[in-house]
């Protein structure tokens, strides 16, 4: 069971695959996902130094603009937007995408 649900990660990540079958959505999400992630992971250096303040929004802003691009081309809404669980689910897709099944 995965995310407070009784769907498991791969009924999740099929669902998810489904709503980015474009692969301009698909490319838009390889590159967007991961700057995403990095930018809340860069975020608490912000407290040793300021610039990494300014990377890690620039990061996350462009990411969620790489998002947007993509469901522009699939012509789908995020799924987040009918279920915020989706949010993180994308990670998952994307891990899965880029390093195979584990």
């Amino acid at each position: 069971m995965a995310l407070f649900s009784s769907k498991s990660w791969d009924d999740w990540i099929d669902e998810y695959g489904e709503s980015h079958q474009n692969p301009i959505n698909r490319a838009c999400h390889t590159i967007g996902i991961p700057m995403i992630v990095i930018s809340l992971v860069a975020l608490p250096l912000a407290f040793i130094d300021l610039r990494f303040l300014a990377l890690s929004g620039a990061l996350f802003v462009i990411g969620w603009v790489f998002q947007f691009v993509g469901h522009y081309f699939e012509k789908k809404p995020p799924e987040f937007f009918k279920d915020w669980r989706f949010l993180l689910v994308g990670t998952r897709w994307w891990a899965r995408k880029t390093f195979g099944k584990r």
